[in-house]
Order: C-alpha cells, then structure tokens, then sequence
C-alpha cells in the first residue's frame, strides 16, 4: 500500500496560477498514467473532497477509481484535496447523522483511508520537517522518515534509504524493550 498526498486542502491558498498548473498536472497524470498503473494491477483510490472540484475533475477520478476498481496489486491512495482534519471531521459527521456513537474504533473505521492499515512508514520529502496536516489520525505509530530530495527526485535509491533506516528502528506500539522481547508480538516484528 502506498498512500501519496498530492493536493492538501490547504494548496487552495497558493496563488492561482500555481492551483491551475496543479490541477491540469493532476488530469494530465490521470490520462497518461492510469492505463499503465491498470496493466500493472494497481488499484487507485482518490482520497479527499471532491465537492470543491468541477464536474471534470471529479468525472476523471471517478473513472480512474472503477477502472482500477478490481485490481489486486498494490493499492495506492492518492490524497487530492485532503487534509488530516478535513477526514476526522467528516469520520465525525458521518457517525453523528447516523447516530452512532463516536469512539475510537468506530472513527477509525469511518475514516477516508479506512480500507488500509495505517501507514508503518511516513516518508516526507524537500527538507520540511512536518507533516502537514497529513494522515493526522492514522500516523499515530507511524515511523517518519525526513529527506531533504525533493519529492520528483526521490527515486528508488532514496526509497531503498528510508526503508533501510526504517528497518532499524524498534516499533514498542506503548511499551518497553524489554517487554516487546518477551511477547510473541514483539519476536513475530522483530
């Protein structure tokens, strides 16, 4: 599962001309990206509102969406016009129109990004140390890993580093070394 923010709610705020340029990128990559992530068996799920974008737009995710729809390899999340807050308060507002209570199982499973797990691995990339309003909810244990590469420069090499530096790391999830040595949770991760 790869999980990729391409739009945040926040971009809005940019100069206009840099929002047009984003959104004409994000349609160019669409046509010719999707027929070979199609062939390739990855299944695309955009990630975001949608009520701020025009018909268009929202007709081009769409398709992308059920043309991937039945794919079994990897699942790739694109967030466009999301924000970590944005998906918490939706979550929220879903459970209370349907008069649920509001839990932390019951938000998780109303969350956008439900249908994966959450993320082992943050990678942020162009030197920022934050994360931006990014998977607020669901980088509660995630591992973060900061590259100063842009994000077009981050290629396979950059990618075999952070999992590399991941892979060094001690996941506890809340406990202690000595404690995750001794369970059989810690000695299936370790």
């Amino acid at each position: 599962m790869l999980t990729v923010f391409a739009f945040s709610s926040e971009n809005w705020n940019r100069p206009q001309e840099e929002v047009s340029g984003l959104m004409e990128l994000l349609a160019m990559a669409l046509g010719r990206e999707v027929p070979q992530l199609h062939k390739d068996g990855v299944c695309i799920h955009i990630i975001g509102d949608r009520s701020g974008l025009t018909e268009k737009m929202r007709a081009g995710l769409v398709q992308a969406e059920e043309t991937t729809a039945r794919n079994s390899g990897l699942v790739l999340n694109v967030c466009f016009n999301y924000g970590g807050r944005w998906d918490i308060a939706q979550a929220a507002a879903r459970l209370a129109a349907q008069g649920a209570a509001i839990t932390e199982v019951s938000l998780d499973r109303a969350m956008a990004l439900a249908h994966v797990p959450d993320p082992d691995l943050l990678i942020r990339t162009g030197g920022e140390r934050r994360i931006s309003n990014f998977l607020l909810w669901q980088a509660a244990y995630s591992e973060l890993y900061f590259s100063e590469r842009l994000w077009p420069d981050f290629d396979e090499v950059a990618l075999d580093e952070a999992i590399a530096d991941f892979g060094q790391r001690e996941r506890r999830f809340g406990q202690t070394s000595d404690q995750l040595a001794n369970s059989p949770v810690g000695k299936i991760a370790a």
